[in-house]
């Protein structure tokens, strides 16, 4: 599959994904919700690592209260490892999550992205909002 092929299907498989990953908003909600959503090609003998890794931030986001992100593993199709969905934190939930991941001697900042970067090959971070229907996406470039 050609690279910008396979970028579109990505593009859409994540925001398909955020659009089922999140509770359905009420009526009355004004503005969707923002998620992000990581795609993460682990490098090769690392993807025990890798979760163990990941799963120490999701313990710290849950002792900090703010959602945890909801995880896709790959089985087939593209050549993405694991899928990610996860919520945008407000400044104050960043700030309870790094107090939460230092009571736990977990690094934070530049340190943790270098330690975050000896478990893959390449990822890419995207941020969405939603979920919608496709008749509210319609109504907002009408």
């Amino acid at each position: 599959m050609h690279r910008s092929i396979r970028a579109t299907v990505l593009t859409a498989l994540a925001f398909a994904i955020a659009m089922i990953a999140f509770a359905p908003r009420s009526a009355s909600a004004a503005e969707p919700g923002k998620a992000l959503i990581g795609i993460y090609h682990v490098a090769p003998g690392k993807h025990v690592e890798f979760l163990k890794w990941m799963a120490a931030r999701d313990a710290v986001d849950k002792a900090a209260g703010v959602p945890q992100a909801q995880w896709y593993a790959h089985t087939d199709g593209d050549s993405w490892d694991y899928l990610a969905v996860g919520p945008v934190l407000s400044a104050e939930q960043q700030k309870k999550v790094d107090d939460a991941s230092r009571a736990k001697g977990l690094s934070i900042g530049a340190k943790a992205s270098v330690e975050f970067r000896q478990f893959i090959t390449s990822h890419t971070d995207t941020n969405v909002v939603g979920p919608m229907t496709a008749t509210e996406l319609a109504a907002e470039v009408q």
